[in-house]
């Protein structure tokens, strides 16, 4: 063999290593460099998040001022999946269901909801304390009974919220949080508010399960009984709810929120995640 094709050869060899070499390391960049350009794209990436609803959404009883469950749902999810969570509070202490539809049909509201990528409605509370203040001379004979038909008005405002969600809004996911019963822990015995508090959340669950892109989430077992559940609860003590603001016994305190703003992240996981 010649010298001259001798070197033309080992050139060739020489050639061909420095390809598969250059080959094999491109194919093993490529994999983390996506996954840096994915992740950069995920952090430039913004979720606007509306709120609407009642206290609970305002945040009435959270001691810092910043709203309650709201921005703290919104930088769990900041933190969990590397996004920049834009959120509009349209919350309200007081609103009943019919108060809140009436809100939604602001230019605001309605620009707010046409962007959203996902929703947060408190809705219910406010329409069950009317019944009981509409009767608060008769408290010790309200019964089931009476919240029947205030509770099937209430279902055809809700359904109506939710149309004209989807009127402008057909694809953001929309979370229905339920209402809890802030008076257990004083008075156990009073099984009827109980009571019409299942019926209510009941009644609210089915309603949403029919709609597209929504999810109920249930926050009277979370809320009701405290921190320590039913410890030391007697006839003749009256109790403090440790997850309800000082103040009133009624709202949320700031522990309370966080535990509304992890279950609404937790049914966020299983939506996003699917």
């Amino acid at each position: 063999m010649s010298k001259k094709l001798k070197f033309l050869l080992e050139l060739a060899g020489f050639l061909l290593a420095s390809l598969l070499v250059f080959f094999v390391l491109s194919m093993m960049i490529a994999p983390a460099g996506n996954r840096l350009k994915n992740q950069a794209q995920k952090q430039d990436k913004t979720i606007n998040y509306v709120a609407l609803g009642d206290s609970l959404t305002e945040g009435v009883g959270d001691a810092t001022g910043q709203g309650g469950f709201v921005p703290l749902l919104a930088k769990e999810i900041e933190n969990q999946y590397s996004v920049k969570v834009t959120s509009q509070n349209f919350g309200h202490a007081g609103d009943t269901s019919t108060q809140i539809y009436n809100k939604m049909q602001s230019d605001d509201i309605q620009k707010a909801i046409k962007h959203a990528d996902f929703i947060t409605l408190t809705v219910g509370g406010n329409d069950v304390m009317k019944v009981i203040r509409d009767n608060v001379s008769n408290l010790s004979k309200l019964g089931e009974k009476d919240f029947e038909q205030p509770a099937k008005d209430y279902q055809k405002q809700l359904k109506k919220i939710f149309e004209n969600i989807r009127q402008i809004n057909p694809k953001a996911h929309v979370y229905v949080l339920g209402i809890y019963n802030p008076f257990y822990l004083n008075f156990p015995n009073i099984t009827t508010l109980q009571n019409i508090i299942n019926n209510w959340n009941s009644a609210t669950e089915t309603l949403v399960r029919e709609e597209n892109n929504a999810s109920f989430v249930a926050i009277n077992d979370l809320l009701y009984k405290g921190i320590d559940g039913e410890s030391g609860i007697s006839e003749s003590k009256s109790q403090t709810n440790d997850l309800l603001y000082a103040a009133d016994s009624f709202h949320p305190n700031n522990t309370g929120y966080q535990i509304m703003a992890n279950a609404v992240f937790k049914e966020y996981q299983v939506i996003n995640e699917k």
